[in-house]
């Protein structure tokens, strides 16, 4: 197995889906839930990314291409639905949609937009596309089986620190993780619409 290449589509992952950018999230979508289901959403989140991401991987370019979505759309696409949720967060409507409505926090937006985001999509894909022999292959899913490893035991664990800051710090945190979520939705279809303007000649119409 080609351990250089294992080591870096796996920090690769690790910078882009931020598994501890991700927990103030995590802890402010699943504030209020009992432990054990803030556990089972932790899982379920790692698992719709682990799905996600297995997906892209094997057969990714060839779905962009037969639904005709660029990487560039793909990207703005997963920035307003992450745009959405910073919103809720920062107006603190989270808590309302959970009671009213049983939405499941752990498939949108935490195991995907945010976790299996455009950015690890791209990553995935091109590193099963230019992964050459078996021993590349198994390092690039090895690396990947290991991330959601990591990133489960992360989220399932970040509900320890809800016993610590108790519900001031989850509302705290809930603000404070709606503005950098922000951030990051608008960061996401700046370069979406840069990737599209460069990619196909618009520039030469504005």
């Amino acid at each position: 197995m080609d351990v250089t290449l294992f080591g870096s589509v796996f920090i690769t992952l690790f910078v882009i889906m931020d598994p501890p950018g991700a927990t103030p999230v995590f802890l402010a979508l699943t504030a209020g839930r009992t432990t054990k289901a803030q556990r089972r959403m932790a899982w379920q989140a790692a698992c719709v990314a682990t799905g996600v991401i297995t997906v892209f991987g094997l057969f990714g370019q060839e779905i962009l291409d037969y639904l005709h979505v660029s990487i560039p759309a793909l990207r703005i696409a997963g920035g307003l639905l992450l745009l959405l949720t910073a919103l809720d967060l920062l107006t603190g409507k989270t808590g309302d949609h959970t009671q009213k409505k049983d939405v499941n926090v752990a498939l949108v937006p935490l195991g995907m937009p945010l976790l299996a985001g455009p950015g690890a999509i791209v990553t995935v894909i091109l590193a099963v596309m230019h992964a050459e022999g078996f021993g590349q292959q198994a390092a690039v899913w090895l690396a990947i089986a290991t991330m959601h490893i990591v990133l489960w035991l992360v989220l399932r664990y970040a509900t320890l620190i809800i016993r610590l800051i108790k519900e001031s710090g989850v509302v705290l945190v809930t603000r404070l993780s709606g503005m950098l979520l922000a951030a990051v939705a608008v960061q996401a279809v700046v370069t979406g619409v840069f990737g599209a303007v460069n990619g196909q000649g618009w520039l030469a119409l504005t």
